[in-house]
């Protein structure tokens, strides 16, 4: 069965497809991210916030989100999922 992971804002990921959490401050990263865009392979669920947290996902998606890496990780270990945090 799948599970999913809210990350942030009513947005929400399949936790078996996510391959990393990283943070979008280095340089490769940042390059990652504006391929993607050009390309059309990245999701942007940050709502126009700042983007916090980049998740690479399988099929070479990734996805924007504004929260931070160590928030996403807890919520992908915990045998729960809470949706009403933001």
């Amino acid at each position: 069965m799948n599970q999913f992971i809210h990350i942030g804002f009513g947005n929400i990921v399949n936790k078996d497809k996510m391959i990393a959490v990283v943070s979008p401050d280095s340089a490769p990263v940042k390059r990652m991210v504006q391929n993607a865009k050009e390309a059309g392979c990245a999701i942007d669920a940050t709502q126009g916030r700042k983007t916090k947290a980049v998740l690479i996902m399988e099929n070479n998606r990734i996805v924007l989100s504004a929260l931070l890496p160590e928030t996403i990780a807890n919520r992908a270990q915990s045998e729960r999922t809470d949706y009403d945090e933001t």
